[in-house]
Protein backbone atom coordinates (compact mmCIF):
# COMPACT_ATOMS: atom_id res chain seq x y z
CA UNK A 1 0.00 0.00 0.00
CA UNK A 2 3.04 2.28 -0.11
CA UNK A 3 2.77 5.48 -2.17
CA UNK A 4 4.86 5.96 -5.32
CA UNK A 5 5.49 8.98 -7.53
CA UNK A 6 4.11 8.60 -11.06
CA UNK A 7 5.70 10.47 -13.98
CA UNK A 8 3.24 11.17 -16.79
CA UNK A 9 3.85 12.27 -20.34
CA UNK A 10 6.67 11.65 -22.80
CA UNK A 11 9.66 13.43 -24.39
CA UNK A 12 10.88 16.62 -22.66
CA UNK A 13 8.01 16.53 -20.16
CA UNK A 14 9.20 13.18 -18.78
CA UNK A 15 12.61 14.70 -17.93
CA UNK A 16 11.13 17.46 -15.80
CA UNK A 17 11.83 16.80 -12.10
CA UNK A 18 8.95 15.98 -9.80
CA UNK A 19 7.44 19.07 -8.17
CA UNK A 20 8.53 19.41 -4.56
CA UNK A 21 5.76 18.82 -2.05
CA UNK A 22 4.92 22.08 -0.34
CA UNK A 23 2.89 21.02 2.70
CA UNK A 24 2.15 18.11 4.97
CA UNK A 25 -1.41 16.95 5.57
CA UNK A 26 -2.64 14.73 8.41
CA UNK A 27 -5.98 13.02 7.75
CA UNK A 28 -7.67 12.00 10.99
CA UNK A 29 -10.22 9.18 11.04
CA UNK A 30 -11.93 8.79 14.45
CA UNK A 31 -13.41 5.36 15.07
CA UNK A 32 -15.52 3.68 17.73
CA UNK A 33 -16.15 -0.06 17.38
CA UNK A 34 -15.41 -0.04 13.64
CA UNK A 35 -13.36 -3.24 13.24
CA UNK A 36 -15.43 -4.20 10.17
CA UNK A 37 -15.50 -0.82 8.44
CA UNK A 38 -11.93 0.30 9.16
CA UNK A 39 -9.95 -1.98 6.76
CA UNK A 40 -12.05 -0.99 3.75
CA UNK A 41 -11.82 2.69 4.68
CA UNK A 42 -8.03 2.69 4.98
CA UNK A 43 -7.50 0.60 1.85
CA UNK A 44 -9.60 2.98 -0.29
CA UNK A 45 -8.20 6.12 1.33
CA UNK A 46 -4.57 4.99 1.12
CA UNK A 47 -4.91 4.01 -2.52
CA UNK A 48 -6.59 7.29 -3.42
CA UNK A 49 -4.00 9.44 -1.66
CA UNK A 50 -1.13 7.51 -3.22
CA UNK A 51 -2.51 8.00 -6.71
CA UNK A 52 -4.07 11.45 -6.62
CA UNK A 53 -2.92 13.59 -3.68
CA UNK A 54 -0.04 16.02 -4.44
CA UNK A 55 0.97 16.79 -0.83
CA UNK A 56 2.87 14.83 1.78
CA UNK A 57 0.24 12.94 3.76
CA UNK A 58 -0.36 10.79 6.81
CA UNK A 59 -3.46 8.96 8.04
CA UNK A 60 -4.09 9.01 11.79
CA UNK A 61 -6.65 6.55 13.14
CA UNK A 62 -8.03 7.65 16.51
CA UNK A 63 -9.45 4.69 18.39
CA UNK A 64 -12.12 6.40 20.48
CA UNK A 65 -12.36 3.93 23.42
CA UNK A 66 -13.51 1.02 21.25
CA UNK A 67 -14.52 -2.18 23.04
CA UNK A 68 -14.25 -4.53 20.05
CA UNK A 69 -11.20 -5.43 17.95
CA UNK A 70 -10.81 -1.98 16.34
CA UNK A 71 -7.47 -1.24 17.99
CA UNK A 72 -6.01 -4.59 16.89
CA UNK A 73 -7.18 -4.06 13.32
CA UNK A 74 -5.80 -0.51 13.27
CA UNK A 75 -2.44 -1.65 14.63
CA UNK A 76 -2.14 -4.34 11.99
CA UNK A 77 -2.88 -1.87 9.20
CA UNK A 78 -0.38 0.62 10.63
CA UNK A 79 2.33 -2.03 10.64
CA UNK A 80 1.73 -2.56 6.92
CA UNK A 81 2.24 1.11 6.00
CA UNK A 82 4.45 3.86 7.38
CA UNK A 83 1.78 6.35 6.29
CA UNK A 84 -0.73 5.13 8.91
CA UNK A 85 -0.55 6.00 12.60
CA UNK A 86 -2.80 4.94 15.48
CA UNK A 87 -3.80 7.00 18.49
CA UNK A 88 -5.70 5.33 21.33
CA UNK A 89 -8.06 7.23 23.67
CA UNK A 90 -9.68 5.72 26.75
CA UNK A 91 -12.64 8.12 26.68
CA UNK A 92 -15.39 8.42 24.08
CA UNK A 93 -16.26 11.61 22.23
CA UNK A 94 -15.85 12.52 18.57
CA UNK A 95 -14.86 16.06 19.53
CA UNK A 96 -12.31 14.74 22.03
CA UNK A 97 -10.81 12.56 19.29
CA UNK A 98 -10.40 15.50 16.91
CA UNK A 99 -9.13 17.83 19.64
CA UNK A 100 -6.47 15.31 20.69
CA UNK A 101 -5.38 14.25 17.21
CA UNK A 102 -5.28 17.75 15.73
CA UNK A 103 -3.40 19.11 18.75
CA UNK A 104 -0.94 16.22 18.61
CA UNK A 105 -0.33 16.36 14.84
CA UNK A 106 2.86 17.87 13.42
CA UNK A 107 1.32 18.50 9.96
CA UNK A 108 0.72 21.88 8.33
CA UNK A 109 -2.92 21.04 7.58
CA UNK A 110 -5.16 18.73 9.58
CA UNK A 111 -8.19 16.99 8.07
CA UNK A 112 -11.09 15.01 9.47
CA UNK A 113 -13.28 12.49 7.66
CA UNK A 114 -15.70 9.77 8.72
CA UNK A 115 -14.73 6.11 8.55
CA UNK A 116 -17.72 5.31 6.33
CA UNK A 117 -16.28 7.54 3.56
CA UNK A 118 -19.76 8.94 2.88
CA UNK A 119 -18.14 12.01 1.31
CA UNK A 120 -16.60 11.53 -2.12
CA UNK A 121 -12.79 11.75 -2.01
CA UNK A 122 -12.65 13.93 -5.13
CA UNK A 123 -13.53 16.82 -2.80
CA UNK A 124 -10.38 16.30 -0.66
CA UNK A 125 -7.97 18.32 -2.81
CA UNK A 126 -10.41 21.28 -3.18
CA UNK A 127 -10.82 21.11 0.60
CA UNK A 128 -7.09 21.27 1.35
CA UNK A 129 -5.75 23.49 -1.45
CA UNK A 130 -7.05 26.87 -0.16
CA UNK A 131 -5.50 26.09 3.23
CA UNK A 132 -2.11 25.18 1.79
CA UNK A 133 -1.83 28.40 -0.18
CA UNK A 134 -3.06 30.48 2.77
CA UNK A 135 -6.26 31.73 1.14
CA UNK A 136 -8.51 30.27 3.86
CA UNK A 137 -8.18 29.20 7.49
CA UNK A 138 -10.73 26.40 7.71
CA UNK A 139 -12.47 24.39 5.00
CA UNK A 140 -15.63 22.31 5.23
CA UNK A 141 -17.49 19.97 2.97
CA UNK A 142 -21.12 20.95 2.48
CA UNK A 143 -24.03 18.77 1.48
CA UNK A 144 -26.26 21.86 1.26
CA UNK A 145 -24.11 24.13 -0.94
CA UNK A 146 -24.94 24.70 -4.60
CA UNK A 147 -23.49 21.88 -6.67
CA UNK A 148 -23.62 19.26 -3.92
CA UNK A 149 -25.18 15.88 -4.65
CA UNK A 150 -26.52 13.76 -1.80
CA UNK A 151 -28.22 10.44 -1.36
CA UNK A 152 -29.91 10.20 2.05
CA UNK A 153 -33.27 9.54 3.66
CA UNK A 154 -35.91 12.26 4.22
CA UNK A 155 -35.56 12.17 8.03
CA UNK A 156 -31.88 13.08 8.04
CA UNK A 157 -32.39 15.59 5.23
CA UNK A 158 -35.10 17.39 7.21
CA UNK A 159 -33.13 17.36 10.48
CA UNK A 160 -29.94 18.57 8.81
CA UNK A 161 -31.62 21.45 7.00
CA UNK A 162 -33.58 22.45 10.09
CA UNK A 163 -30.50 22.45 12.33
CA UNK A 164 -28.36 24.45 9.93
CA UNK A 165 -31.19 26.96 9.46
CA UNK A 166 -31.34 27.32 13.25
CA UNK A 167 -27.59 28.07 13.35
CA UNK A 168 -27.92 30.76 10.70
CA UNK A 169 -30.95 32.30 12.44
CA UNK A 170 -29.52 32.22 15.96
CA UNK A 171 -25.89 33.15 15.19
CA UNK A 172 -25.95 34.73 11.73
CA UNK A 173 -23.61 31.98 10.51
CA UNK A 174 -22.57 32.14 6.86
CA UNK A 175 -21.59 28.48 6.39
CA UNK A 176 -24.31 26.15 5.14
CA UNK A 177 -23.46 22.75 6.68
CA UNK A 178 -21.95 22.40 10.14
CA UNK A 179 -22.29 18.64 10.47
CA UNK A 180 -20.71 17.12 7.38
CA UNK A 181 -17.89 14.81 8.50
CA UNK A 182 -15.37 16.32 6.10
CA UNK A 183 -13.34 19.27 7.42
CA UNK A 184 -9.82 20.68 7.36
CA UNK A 185 -7.87 23.51 9.00
CA UNK A 186 -4.47 25.15 9.03
CA UNK A 187 -2.68 23.82 12.10
CA UNK A 188 -1.41 27.23 13.22
CA UNK A 189 -5.01 28.49 13.28
CA UNK A 190 -6.76 25.49 14.75
CA UNK A 191 -4.59 25.06 17.83
CA UNK A 192 -5.55 28.38 19.50
CA UNK A 193 -9.21 27.69 18.67
CA UNK A 194 -9.13 24.23 20.27
CA UNK A 195 -8.53 25.79 23.68
CA UNK A 196 -11.82 27.68 23.38
CA UNK A 197 -13.99 24.80 22.13
CA UNK A 198 -15.71 23.30 25.18
CA UNK A 199 -17.64 20.42 23.59
CA UNK A 200 -16.05 16.97 23.27
CA UNK A 201 -18.91 15.28 21.44
CA UNK A 202 -20.97 15.91 18.29
CA UNK A 203 -21.40 19.66 18.80
CA UNK A 204 -17.62 20.10 18.47
CA UNK A 205 -17.85 20.87 14.72
CA UNK A 206 -20.53 23.52 15.11
CA UNK A 207 -18.80 25.23 18.02
CA UNK A 208 -15.49 25.28 16.16
CA UNK A 209 -17.05 26.92 13.10
CA UNK A 210 -19.01 29.47 15.14
CA UNK A 211 -15.87 30.49 17.02
CA UNK A 212 -13.90 30.67 13.76
CA UNK A 213 -16.40 33.05 12.18
CA UNK A 214 -16.75 35.05 15.40
CA UNK A 215 -12.97 35.62 15.40
CA UNK A 216 -12.85 36.73 11.78
CA UNK A 217 -11.38 33.57 10.24
CA UNK A 218 -12.15 32.64 6.65
CA UNK A 219 -14.14 29.43 6.20
CA UNK A 220 -14.08 27.87 2.73
CA UNK A 221 -16.97 25.64 1.63
CA UNK A 222 -16.67 22.79 -0.83
CA UNK A 223 -19.79 21.20 -2.38
CA UNK A 224 -19.52 17.43 -2.02
CA UNK A 225 -21.01 14.19 -3.24
CA UNK A 226 -22.39 12.42 -0.18
CA UNK A 227 -24.02 9.01 0.22
CA UNK A 228 -25.64 8.14 3.53
CA UNK A 229 -24.36 5.12 5.45
CA UNK A 230 -27.28 3.86 7.55
CA UNK A 231 -24.91 2.04 9.96
CA UNK A 232 -24.53 5.15 12.13
CA UNK A 233 -23.46 5.54 15.79
CA UNK A 234 -25.35 8.84 16.14
CA UNK A 235 -28.31 9.04 18.54
CA UNK A 236 -30.35 11.67 16.75
CA UNK A 237 -32.70 12.86 19.53
CA UNK A 238 -29.98 13.10 22.18
CA UNK A 239 -27.55 14.76 19.78
CA UNK A 240 -30.17 17.33 18.69
CA UNK A 241 -30.84 18.34 22.31
CA UNK A 242 -27.12 18.67 23.05
CA UNK A 243 -26.70 20.78 19.91
CA UNK A 244 -29.42 23.22 21.00
CA UNK A 245 -27.80 23.55 24.42
CA UNK A 246 -24.46 24.14 22.73
CA UNK A 247 -25.88 26.93 20.55
CA UNK A 248 -27.18 28.71 23.66
CA UNK A 249 -23.83 28.27 25.43
CA UNK A 250 -21.87 29.74 22.51
CA UNK A 251 -24.33 32.65 22.28
CA UNK A 252 -23.68 33.43 25.96
CA UNK A 253 -19.91 33.23 25.38
CA UNK A 254 -20.17 35.70 22.50
CA UNK A 255 -22.24 38.10 24.59
CA UNK A 256 -19.75 37.93 27.48
CA UNK A 257 -16.73 38.34 25.22
CA UNK A 258 -15.23 34.98 26.23
CA UNK A 259 -15.51 33.60 22.69
CA UNK A 260 -12.70 35.85 21.45
CA UNK A 261 -9.35 34.17 20.80
CA UNK A 262 -6.49 36.63 21.32
CA UNK A 263 -3.52 34.82 19.76
CA UNK A 264 -4.95 33.88 16.37
CA UNK A 265 -3.01 34.75 13.20
CA UNK A 266 -4.70 37.83 11.72
CA UNK A 267 -5.19 38.53 8.04
CA UNK A 268 -4.09 41.93 6.71
CA UNK A 269 -6.76 44.27 5.41
CA UNK A 270 -7.53 43.90 1.67
CA UNK A 271 -5.20 46.00 -0.47
CA UNK A 272 -4.99 46.56 -4.26
CA UNK A 273 -2.47 44.58 -6.28
CA UNK A 274 -2.40 46.79 -9.37
CA UNK A 275 -0.13 49.83 -8.83
CA UNK A 276 -2.55 52.19 -10.63
CA UNK A 277 -5.77 50.96 -9.03
CA UNK A 278 -8.47 53.56 -8.38
CA UNK A 279 -9.93 52.57 -5.05
CA UNK A 280 -13.59 52.72 -4.18
CA UNK A 281 -14.87 53.57 -0.73
CA UNK A 282 -16.36 50.82 1.37
CA UNK A 283 -18.38 53.41 3.27
CA UNK A 284 -20.99 54.69 0.79
CA UNK A 285 -21.95 57.69 2.91
CA UNK A 286 -25.15 59.07 4.40
CA UNK A 287 -27.43 58.23 1.47
CA UNK A 288 -26.57 54.54 1.57
CA UNK A 289 -26.88 54.51 5.36
CA UNK A 290 -30.35 56.06 5.20
CA UNK A 291 -31.55 53.63 2.53
CA UNK A 292 -30.09 50.54 4.22
CA UNK A 293 -31.20 51.56 7.70
CA UNK A 294 -34.66 52.41 6.39
CA UNK A 295 -35.11 49.02 4.76
CA UNK A 296 -33.83 47.15 7.81
CA UNK A 297 -35.93 49.35 10.09
CA UNK A 298 -39.06 48.80 8.00
CA UNK A 299 -38.62 45.03 8.14
CA UNK A 300 -37.92 45.20 11.87
CA UNK A 301 -40.97 47.37 12.52
CA UNK A 302 -43.28 45.03 10.63
CA UNK A 303 -41.74 42.04 12.42
CA UNK A 304 -42.13 43.76 15.80
CA UNK A 305 -45.79 44.53 15.14
CA UNK A 306 -46.48 40.97 13.98
CA UNK A 307 -44.72 39.45 16.98
CA UNK A 308 -46.50 41.85 19.34
CA UNK A 309 -49.89 40.85 17.92
CA UNK A 310 -48.90 37.21 18.37
CA UNK A 311 -47.58 37.55 21.96
CA UNK A 312 -50.45 39.83 23.01
CA UNK A 313 -52.75 36.80 23.02
CA UNK A 314 -50.90 35.44 26.09
CA UNK A 315 -49.12 38.43 27.66
CA UNK A 316 -49.89 41.93 28.87
CA UNK A 317 -48.88 44.85 26.57
CA UNK A 318 -45.51 45.61 28.17
CA UNK A 319 -44.27 42.02 28.19
CA UNK A 320 -45.54 41.39 24.67
CA UNK A 321 -43.69 44.51 23.51
CA UNK A 322 -40.52 43.48 25.39
CA UNK A 323 -40.35 40.02 23.83
CA UNK A 324 -41.16 41.31 20.34
CA UNK A 325 -38.54 44.05 20.52
CA UNK A 326 -35.88 41.79 22.01
CA UNK A 327 -36.13 39.31 19.16
CA UNK A 328 -36.09 41.92 16.40
CA UNK A 329 -33.57 44.36 17.92
CA UNK A 330 -30.78 41.79 18.22
CA UNK A 331 -31.08 40.94 14.54
CA UNK A 332 -31.54 44.61 13.65
CA UNK A 333 -28.27 45.67 15.31
CA UNK A 334 -26.34 42.90 13.59
CA UNK A 335 -27.91 43.69 10.21
CA UNK A 336 -26.94 47.36 10.54
CA UNK A 337 -23.41 46.41 11.53
CA UNK A 338 -23.05 44.28 8.42
CA UNK A 339 -24.93 46.29 5.80
CA UNK A 340 -25.51 49.91 6.87
CA UNK A 341 -22.30 51.19 8.44
CA UNK A 342 -19.90 49.58 5.96
CA UNK A 343 -16.84 51.66 6.79
CA UNK A 344 -16.90 50.67 10.44
CA UNK A 345 -14.50 47.99 11.75
CA UNK A 346 -14.65 48.21 15.52
CA UNK A 347 -15.44 45.87 18.38
CA UNK A 348 -18.59 43.79 17.91
CA UNK A 349 -18.81 43.31 21.66
CA UNK A 350 -18.92 47.07 22.27
CA UNK A 351 -21.50 47.54 19.51
CA UNK A 352 -23.89 45.00 20.99
CA UNK A 353 -23.47 46.38 24.49
CA UNK A 354 -24.26 49.88 23.25
CA UNK A 355 -27.03 48.40 21.16
CA UNK A 356 -28.63 47.08 24.36
CA UNK A 357 -28.61 50.60 25.81
CA UNK A 358 -30.21 51.97 22.64
CA UNK A 359 -32.74 49.16 22.88
CA UNK A 360 -33.59 50.20 26.44
CA UNK A 361 -34.37 53.74 25.25
CA UNK A 362 -36.36 52.39 22.32
CA UNK A 363 -38.34 50.10 24.62
CA UNK A 364 -39.02 52.97 27.01
CA UNK A 365 -40.39 55.08 24.13
CA UNK A 366 -42.69 52.40 22.70
CA UNK A 367 -43.81 51.17 26.12
CA UNK A 368 -44.46 54.74 27.21
CA UNK A 369 -46.73 55.18 24.19
CA UNK A 370 -48.69 52.06 25.16
CA UNK A 371 -48.98 53.23 28.78
CA UNK A 372 -50.23 56.62 27.61
CA UNK A 373 -52.81 54.93 25.40
CA UNK A 374 -54.12 52.78 28.27
CA UNK A 375 -54.21 55.81 30.56
CA UNK A 376 -56.41 57.56 27.99
CA UNK A 377 -58.49 54.53 27.01
CA UNK A 378 -58.49 51.66 29.58
CA UNK A 379 -59.83 49.17 27.01
CA UNK A 380 -58.44 50.04 23.55
CA UNK A 381 -58.92 47.72 20.60
CA UNK A 382 -56.10 45.44 19.55
CA UNK A 383 -55.71 47.30 16.26
CA UNK A 384 -55.48 50.65 18.04
CA UNK A 385 -52.71 49.21 20.24
CA UNK A 386 -50.85 47.98 17.19
CA UNK A 387 -51.28 51.35 15.45
CA UNK A 388 -49.88 53.23 18.44
CA UNK A 389 -47.01 50.77 18.61
CA UNK A 390 -46.28 51.28 14.92
CA UNK A 391 -46.28 55.05 15.29
CA UNK A 392 -43.97 55.03 18.29
CA UNK A 393 -41.75 52.48 16.52
CA UNK A 394 -41.34 54.82 13.55
CA UNK A 395 -40.28 57.66 15.85
CA UNK A 396 -38.02 55.32 17.79
CA UNK A 397 -36.43 54.04 14.59
CA UNK A 398 -35.55 57.57 13.45
CA UNK A 399 -34.02 58.36 16.84
CA UNK A 400 -32.20 55.04 16.77
CA UNK A 401 -30.51 55.91 13.45
CA UNK A 402 -29.22 59.17 14.88
CA UNK A 403 -27.86 57.44 17.99
CA UNK A 404 -26.28 54.59 16.03
CA UNK A 405 -24.61 56.92 13.56
CA UNK A 406 -23.41 59.49 16.07
CA UNK A 407 -22.46 57.18 18.94
CA UNK A 408 -22.36 53.43 18.30
CA UNK A 409 -20.75 53.51 14.83
CA UNK A 410 -19.14 56.95 15.04
CA UNK A 411 -15.52 55.71 14.70
CA UNK A 412 -15.08 53.80 11.45
CA UNK A 413 -11.33 53.42 11.93
CA UNK A 414 -11.33 51.67 15.30
CA UNK A 415 -9.56 48.34 15.21
CA UNK A 416 -11.39 45.19 16.23
CA UNK A 417 -11.11 44.23 19.85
Amino acid sequence: MGGAAVTRGAGPRAERPERQRTASVDIVVPVFNEEKALPGCLHVLHAYLSAHFPFDWTITVVDNASTDGTLTVAGRLAEASSRIRVLRLEEKGRGLALRTAWGWSDADVVVYMDVDLSTGLDALLPLVAPLVNGHSDLAIGSRLAAGSRTVRGPQRELISRGYNSLIRLAHGARFSDAQCGFKAARAEVIRPLLDKVADNSWFFDTELLLLAEHNGLRVHEVPVDWVEDTDSRVRIARTAWEDVRGLLRVARAKARGTATVDNLPRRPEPAPIHPDAVLGRRDSGLLWQLVSFGLIGALSTVATAALYALFRGWLDPLLANLFALTLTTILNTEANRRFTFLGWSGSKRRVHLQGLLVFALYYALTSGALLALHATDPDPSRWLEVSVLLGSSVLGTAARFVVLRSWVFRDGKEKSA
